[in-house]
């Protein structure tokens, strides 16, 4: 699926709305704004049987002196420089302006197929209007709603010709193999290859998780700046360098309730929190000179109540002044102090900036994705947690004392064990939390949450 369409033009012309309904999803925040899109988006997009790339990009301002305006302007750029094909985007509802023409003039130096796609054309009045984009000089003029869906099909139809077919054995033209007395062999399922694992960069506003991300992929794929709430989209981007392979999804800073007070950064937050659900392992990162926040563990304890794996990442490590020999020490206590109960989590001392241990946290996360996908073996799960149930017996109840006689582990994504006992209703929270201590110290499970449960045997 290597066939890319990059979506561009100027601000506010409904380029993230007709992302949107190009790959079936509201992945992009869309609002009336005007540069609401910065870093661009990526999705596929299905038409006919055939499957693409779709970008969307941040609005163009050709010369502009905005910081964020002039790094939009760059990832535009790269998106043209990405793409097989561009549909161009104009608004009727506005007509012809000097952006649409400095955005038109950038495109004429391209030799890829463009589309120009005039947008907000939802009556005839509109479309006699917007037959002036012609004077544009593109072959290629297309008249659609994006917001109702109205003339997409065609763009659709257009680009999916540029696409080449993709043979389709017949059935009957399908390889059967026999068996020696000539009878049809039944063909082997295959084995499924395990997916590609997924990170989320998390955290508060302005603590390096762009920045993470681009000293990671050695390029400008993200905007960075001093200004919080830079990164407003979730941005995923596909690692594959020194036999890695991931991919890292780039999240709006989540910020508490009471401090958001404009719909893009509520609607930038939802995401964030949603692009955990889609996470095998979360980097949650921390400003080493503002040290753990309230908030920070709010993030931590969602991440581990949504069963994900946790790496906590403290950037800026380089801004700390004074350090000596324990200093990292000490720091790591007094975090492990304020995340318990779950402080069985590995704690990295980075720089993003600097690019400092920033592989190193890559390789601990991976390894973190392989404990929360492992699969024990019941003989040895019960071998081993027998046995210290034997060490140490639950508190007696009522008289009765607690047998606990075989443990196993459900097929659940999150590491989950369940023990058979006669009275499963009466352990108690402390006992619960020796279990799980003990199953962490014999099968290391580091960074990973394990939930416990308690069955009548």
């Amino acid at each position: 699926m290597s066939f890319t369409v990059a979506i561009v033009g100027r601000p506010n012309v409904g380029k993230s709305t007709f992302f949107n309904r190009l790959i079936e999803q509201r992945k992009a925040i869309v609002d009336d704004v005007s540069g609401v899109t910065r870093d661009r988006q990526y999705g596929v997009a299905d038409w006919n049987g055939k499957q693409f790339n779709v970008i969307d990009t941040g609005g163009f301002v050709s010369g502009s002196e905005d910081i964020f305006e002039k790094e939009i302007a760059k990832q535009v750029l790269v998106a043209v420089d990405e793409a097989s094909a561009i549909i161009f985007m104009v608004d009727a509802h506005t007509g012809l302006t000097d952006l649409d023409e400095a955005m038109a003039h950038v495109l004429r130096r391209s030799t890829k197929p463009i589309f120009l796609t005039v947008n907000k054309v939802d009556n005839t009045d509109r479309l006699l209007e917007a037959s002036e984009f012609y004077s544009l000089g593109f072959e290629h003029v297309f008249f659609v709603a994006a917001a109702s869906g109205s003339g997409s099909g065609e763009i659709l139809d257009a680009l999916t010709e540029l696409m080449p077919d993709v043979p389709v054995i017949p059935e009957e033209e399908v390889p059967v193999e026999f068996d020696e007395e000539g009878n049809p062999v039944e063909a082997k399922e295959e084995v499924k290859e395990p997916e590609i694992p997924r990170f989320a960069i998390i955290g508060q506003p302005n603590v390096g998780k762009s920045s993470l991300l681009n000293a990671l992929i050695g390029e400008e794929r993200t905007i960075v700046s001093d200004i919080a709430g830079t990164t407003r989209d979730t941005i995923h981007t596909h690692y594959k360098l020194f036999q890695k392979e991931f991919i890292l999804i780039d999240t709006a800073g989540i910020r508490r309730k009471n401090k958001v007070h404009e719909d893009l950064e509520f609607y930038s937050v939802i995401r964030a929190i949603k692009a955990l659900d889609e996470a095998d392992v979360c980097l949650l990162l921390l400003d080493a000179e503002k040290g753990i926040t309230a908030q920070d563990l709010n993030i931590f304890s969602l991440a581990a109540r949504k069963g994900k794996g946790v790496v906590v990442l403290v950037n800026k490590w380089d801004l700390v002044a004074n350090k000596e020999t324990n200093t990292a020490r000490d720091y790591e206590r007094v975090l492990k102090e304020k995340l318990a109960p779950f402080t069985d989590v590995p704690i990295l001392f980075i720089s993003a900036k600097e690019k400092t241990r920033i592989f190193k946290a890559v390789e601990v996360a991976l390894d973190v994705v392989e404990k929360r996908r492992r699969r024990l073996p019941t003989s040895k799960l019960n071998d081993v947690m027998l046995k210290a149930v034997q060490n140490y017996h639950a508190p007696v109840v009522r008289g009765h004392a607690i047998k606990i006689k075989f443990v196993t582990q459900l097929p659940t994504a999150v590491p989950s064990f369940a023990f058979f006992c006669n009275f499963p209703d009466d352990i108690k929270q402390p006992y619960k939390n020796y279990l799980e201590n003990q199953l962490r110290q014999q099968f290391d499970f580091t960074g990973v949450p394990v939930r416990l449960f308690f069955r009548k045997k």
